[in-house]
């Protein structure tokens, strides 16, 4: 644990690269999520040894839905297989993590919802990590989904407007990680992210290492937050 360094309360995961690192090793695309998420369950782990105790991973975003059905299809198996993993389960309660999804279930199947739903019941006793999945996510979704609801409510102020985000249950980030070389955050959490530092790794998100996520925190522990002052 990275005691002597500053590090985030607060960090959010873009873990892009998945199907070039499948293209790069001649798997098929399949595999290559089902190695993403393997290492997502191995970073969540990084955070809760360091101390990190909030996370936050764009697990499918808004955009997403429009890649091949038999892509997209595949890739919610992946995730339906993954959330009935006993040994992964196990991991998730070793650690006392609690399981938050922020999705739109307009566009995720009824069968993975509930799946999910149960395991945020069964993790929702754990208060002291807390990893948040975005599923069907895109930021201006998300803005406009506030906007809507403060119509109907009338009530139209700062603080109004976050509480009504879909996303209200996540905190102001501190850092943002992105993997595949991308240096962009593509909509995510416009809100949250005002203030976020971002921090960009040329490492497609299946070949991100302990040795790079140290390299990341070391990064931010340099950088000097001022917000705007």
């Amino acid at each position: 644990m990275m005691a002597s360094r500053h590090l985030p309360s607060t960090l959010a995961l873009i873990p892009d690269g998945n199907r070039r690192w499948a293209q790069h090793n001649k798997l098929s695309v399949l595999k290559g999520y089902k190695h993403g998420v393997s290492k997502f369950i191995d970073f969540s782990e990084w955070c809760v040894n360091e101390g990190i105790h909030n996370i936050t991973v764009w697990a499918f975003s808004s955009e997403n839905i429009n890649r091949p059905k038999r892509e997209v299809n595949a890739l919610f198996g992946i995730y339906e297989r993954a959330a009935n993993d006993k040994k992964l389960m196990e991991r998730i309660h070793e650690n006392h993590m609690r399981i938050n999804i922020i999705s739109n279930p307009a566009v995720m199947p009824k069968k993975l919802v509930s799946i999910l739903n149960k395991i945020e019941e069964e993790t929702a006793h754990y208060n002291t990590n807390v990893v948040n999945m975005l599923l069907g996510y895109g930021g201006r979704a998300d803005i406009e989904f506030a906007i809507q609801k403060m119509k109907r409510l009338r009530r139209f102020s700062v603080s109004e407007f976050s509480r009504n985000l879909m996303s209200k249950a996540i905190p102001n980030i501190d850092m943002i990680i992105r993997t595949s070389g991308e240096m962009r955050l593509s909509g995510f959490m416009p809100w949250q992210s005002a203030y976020s530092e971002l921090y960009f790794s040329n490492k497609l998100w299946p070949d991100f290492s302990k040795k790079d996520f140290d390299m990341a925190l070391a990064e931010y522990s340099r950088r000097e937050r001022r917000f705007g002052k």
